[in-house]
């Protein structure tokens, strides 16, 4: 039973020990990730029963929305660790709940690792469709505490994946991440690229989350994709990333730290375009299947930053600063299989998107 329903006492509870008020609750915040008869697809085969991992975090919650939005049925689970400020998982929570209720969207708060937790959880929901968004994200950090990615990811990827063996699930979707073709020099990166050699443990583990995922086809024959992200942005985007750092540090006349010259470059993807491309890949089970995700267009970081002076009216207070250990200079999607295999066709540009970023921020943050 959730923990976050608008009809229990522990409602009031939970608000209250992350600093909210029924005020600023009165009005949901305008979101991008409903879906429409232009993005998301129709749910498929008739109404779908989808667990979604990570549903707290800014991808999930997105993607929970979508299937909810659509008329699918959503199960969470996520252990609302402490990456990041974890009164905004919350709220990402409190918020689906409030929209579509506790039937609809059930919420298992714990850690996809635990093995009796995990085991109850698809003992009770019996899920036939995964979304797997969890996962410990960060280059820099997975440098200092690697042994904490490959339990998260490598560990909980492998508990799913036997789960979804067991119950026979029909389709499994999971994040991995376009770091996994490390410091690549190519003008495209594609699917077909060896990508043996990542530079962080973060890249290594999703590498790694690929590999199993194929074991698992092989052996089981289970219908799997996995879903290559190019740095995903945009409202209710993660603090810790530049969109919304930049963004934050403009709009209060604080300090950005850029790592190096500016000249790195990007393939941002907005939000709603990755859940699109997550959605369809669900509704399209093909094997065993890696589809990059972005939008085969990157923008340089002084572009980048320039792009944020313009939208929030300000200028910049740069510090220059060395480039960091696990950065790749450059990231750019070939996104010609996805588009010929799930009809994915990203249509946020990078501009559009800073400026849509932007009004949220100032919106949903700067006024509360």
């Amino acid at each position: 039973m959730s923990q976050y329903s608008s009809n229990s006492s522990l409602t009031e509870l939970d608000l209250s020990e992350i600093g909210l008020t029924d005020d600023n609750l009165s009005s949901s915040p305008t979101s991008p990730y409903e879906s429409d008869s232009d993005s998301i697809l129709s749910c498929e085969d008739g109404k779908k029963v989808v667990l979604v991992t990570g549903g707290a975090g800014f991808i999930g919650s997105a993607v929970a929305e979508a299937l909810l939005s659509r008329g699918d049925d959503v199960v969470i689970v996520d252990e609302i660790n402490d990456y990041y400020d974890t009164s905004i998982k919350r709220m990402n929570l409190f918020n689906l709940i409030e929209k579509y209720g506790e039937e609809r969207c059930k919420v298992y708060e714990g850690d996809i690792c635990d093995v009796p937790f995990i085991e109850k959880v698809f003992k009770n929901e019996e899920p036939r469709w995964i979304c797997h968004m969890a996962a410990r994200a960060g280059v820099r950090p997975s440098i200092q505490d690697p042994f904490i990615y490959i339990h998260s990811n490598i560990e909980g990827t492998t508990r799913l994946f036997e789960l979804a063996h067991k119950y026979h699930c029909k389709s499994f979707a999971f994040a991995s991440s376009s770091s996994v073709y490390g410091g690549s020099s190519k003008n495209l990166f594609s699917e077909k690229d060896v990508v043996d050699f990542p530079v962080s443990p973060y890249a290594a583990s999703k590498k790694s989350c690929e590999l199993i995922a194929y074991t698992y086809h092989h052996l089981y024959k289970l219908n799997i994709s996995g879903l290559r992200f190019f740095t995903v942005y945009g409202p209710r985007g993660r603090p810790d990333m530049a969109p919304y750092k930049f963004i934050k540090a403009v709009c209060n006349d604080s300090e950005i730290q850029q790592y190096g010259d500016g000249s790195t470059s990007r393939d941002y993807t907005y939000i709603s375009d990755i859940v699109d491309g997550v959605i369809r890949s669900l509704d399209r089970p093909l094997g065993y299947q890696i589809y990059n995700l972005g939008r085969g267009e990157p923008t340089h970081l002084s572009h980048f930053i320039n792009l944020v002076e313009k939208n929030v009216g300000k200028k910049a207070n740069i510090r220059i600063c060395p480039e960091q250990p696990g950065d790749v200079p450059r990231t750019c999607a070939d996104i010609s299989k996805a588009r010929k295999l799930l009809g994915y066709d990203p249509k946020v540009s990078f501009e559009e998107g800073i400026s849509l970023t932007v009004q949220w921020y100032k919106k949903e943050i700067m006024s509360n």
